[in-house]
C-alpha cells in the first residue's frame, strides 16, 4: 500500500462510519488529498470522485489532462471540455460527472459534499444534475480524516519548515539592518526561493481557486509597533523605530503542505510591560511542552495557557484561540481552543501559539511554530531559534 493510499482507506472507512457511497470533492486542498494534482489554476473545476467500493477518479477539463496524468497517483482520469484532439466527456464537468456515477451505479447514492465550500449555486446545479441522490453534508468528516498525515505528507511539512526557517533568518537578519516592513518581507521570501532552488522536484505552488491561481506560497509579511494589531495586513515602507516589537509571520508550502513559523523581534530594549508580556508568553509555552503527546485532549492547551495568563494578571486578555491545525491547509479548520474535542494522535500537525494583545498598553506578541505530534511526544519542525529575540 502507497503513503497515498494509505489516506484513501481512512477516508473511505470514515466514509462508511457516516452511510456515504460516494464522496465528491471540488475544494482545491480536498480534490489534492484524493488525487494528488493541483493544476495550480482553477479556472475549470477540478472533481475527485471517491466510491466507497473502488478506486477514485479525477475529472478534469481537457486541457489540464497532461499535468494531470503526470502528477496525480489516480489512474482513472476523465476530461470535459474541448481542447485540440482530447477525448471528453461532454463539454461540462456536469457531463462528465454524471456519466461518472451512473458508469459507476451511484447516481441514485447517498453522495458526500463539501457544504462548507460549495456555492448555493453549485449545489444547485448538484441537486439538479443528480435528482434521485442524497446529498449529505461530509465536511467535518473529510476534516477529521485530513487531521493525520500520511509519511508523504509529513517528508512535506518538513521541506516547507526548513523552508520557512530560512525566510526568518532572513527576516530577522534584515530587521536588525533597520530595514522596512515591505524589505524584510521581499528579502525573506527571496531567500525561501532561493533555497527552494536547492530543492529538486519539490512544488511551492498553493492552492488558487476559480479566479486565480497561487503560483508561489513562500509568504512573508512583517507588521511594525502599533501595526501589530492589525495581525495581518501587507507590509508598507515603515521603518523600525527603536524600543518597539516587530511581528514576523512566514507561511510555506511543499508539495501542497505547509507550515508556519512567527516571531516578536525587539528592536532594541523593550520597555518593561512589553518584555514582561514576551517572557509570559514563553512562559506558557515551555510549560505546554509535557502536554504536547499522543492522548492529550487538544484543549488542554488553551486551558493551560487561560490558567497561566490569569495567573499572571492577564484575565481580561485571554485570546479566543492559541494555534490551529496546519497541512493541505495553512490555516486548517481545527482551532486550539477551549471547545475543540480533538485529542491529540500520532500524526497530527499544528502550530502553537499563545499570544497577548493588550491595545491600552501597546503590548502585542505573535510567536509560533509548528509542531507534529509522534509516537513519543512530539516535535518542532521549524526550528529558527526561539525565545526572547533581540536586535
Amino acid at each position: 500500500m502507497t503513503a497515498q493510499h494509505s489516506r484513501i482507506v481512512r477516508m473511505k472507512a470514515a466514509m462508511a462510519r457516516q452511510g456515504i457511497d460516494v464522496l465528491i470533492c471540488f475544494k482545491p486542498e480536498n480534490s489534492f488529498l484524493l488525487t494528488g494534482f493541483n493544476p495550480i489554476i482553477y479556472s475549470h473545476p477540478v472533481v475527485a470522485i471517491l466510491p466507497l467500493d473502488g478506486e477514485p477518479a479525477l475529472l478534469l477539463h481537457a486541457l489540464r489532462d497532461d499535468h494531470g496524468r503526470s502528477e496525480s497517483f489516480v489512474s482513472d482520469i476523465r476530461l470535459y471540455g474541448a481542447w485540440s484532439t482530447k477525448v471528453t466527456m461532454g463539454p461540462t464537468w456536469m457531463d462528465g460527472l454524471r456519466a461518472i456515477l451512473a458508469e459507476k451505479t451511484l447516481d441514485r447514492a447517498r453522495i458526500g459534499i463539501e457544504e462548507d465550500h460549495m456555492p448555493v449555486a453549485r449545489y444547485r446545479v448538484m441537486t439538479d444534475l443528480l435528482p434521485d441522490a442524497t446529498l449529505t453534508g461530509a465536511s467535518a468528516l473529510i476534516d477529521r480524516v485530513r487531521l493525520v498525515k500520511d509519511p508523504d505528507e509529513i517528508v512535506d511539512a518538513r521541506l516547507a519548515a526548513a523552508l520557512a526557517d530560512e525566510g526568518m533568518r532572513a527576516a530577522v537578519d534584515t530587521l536588525a539592518e533597520r530595514r522596512s516592513e515591505r524589505e524584510v518581507a521581499t528579502l525573506s521570501m527571496a531567500a525561501m526561493n532561493r533555497a527552494w532552488c536547492a530543492m529538486p522536484d519539490i512544488e511551492a505552488a498553493d492552492f488558487g481557486t476559480l479566479e486565480g491561481g497561487v503560483q508561489n506560497g513562500l509568504w512573508t509579511w512583517a507588521l511594525y509597533g502599533d501595526r501589530m494589531f492589525r495581525n495581518c495586513d501587507n507590509p508598507t515602507l515603515r521603518l523600525p523605530a527603536e524600543g518597539e516589537a516587530a511581528s514576523i509571520f512566514i507561511w510555506a508550502v511543499a508539495n501542497g503542505m505547509h507550515a508556519e513559523i512567527e516571531r516578536t523581534v525587539a528592536i532594541g530594549p523593550l520597555p518593561d510591560a512589553n518584555r514582561r508580556a514576551i517572557d509570559t508568553i514563553l512562559e506558557i509555552r515551555a510549560a505546554q511542552a509535557p502536554l504536547m503527546r499522543p492522548g492529550t485532549a487538544l484543549a488542554e492547551l488553551f486551558h493551560l495557557t487561560r490558567r497561566m495568563l490569569e495567573a499572571a494578571g492577564y484575565a481580561a486578555n485571554i485570546p479566543g484561540r492559541i494555534g490551529h491545525t496546519i497541512g493541505l491547509g495553512a490555516h486548517e479548520h481545527t482551532s486550539l481552543d477551549g471547545r475543540t474535542d480533538v485529542v491529540l494522535e500520532e500524526g497530527m500537525l499544528f502550530t502553537l501559539e499563545p499570544n497577548l494583545r493588550v491595545p491600552a498598553h501597546g503590548v502585542a506578541t505573535q510567536i509560533s511554530d509548528t509542531i507534529l505530534i509522534t509516537s513519543a511526544g512530539h516535535e518542532y519542525l521549524t526550528r529558527y531559534r526561539g525565545g526572547y529575540l533581540e536586535v
